[in-house]
């Protein structure tokens, strides 16, 4: 049986760890923009997994405490992702 609720511990801690990295990383005066379309990939993909762990958490009829930490942890992703997008428009101008 899969752990949904070690998952959802493991994956808050990254999101938690990727929301003090990410703002320095873009923050970097040298950050290229190859650098952050790979970092915006990256955060892509975590906001689609988050959503999928979501969605395999509400099946499995966990407690509406745990579905909110997995749409928070969602919306984290989709945050960071959202910053990555603006500093690669801000480098293509």
């Amino acid at each position: 049986m899969t752990d949904w609720i070690g998952i959802l511990k493991e994956q808050t801690a990254n999101g938690d760890q990727m929301g003090r990295e990410v703002p320095k990383m873009l923050a970097n005066p040298d950050i290229d923009e190859a650098q952050v379309k790979t970092l915006f990939s990256a955060l892509e993909k975590q906001a689609e997994f988050a959503e999928k762990l979501r969605l395999a958490l509400e099946k499995f009829g966990h407690d509406f405490p745990i579905i909110k930490a997995a749409e928070r942890l969602e919306e984290r992703y989709a945050d960071l992702a959202a910053s990555a997008a603006e500093k690669l428009q801000a480098l293509r101008k």
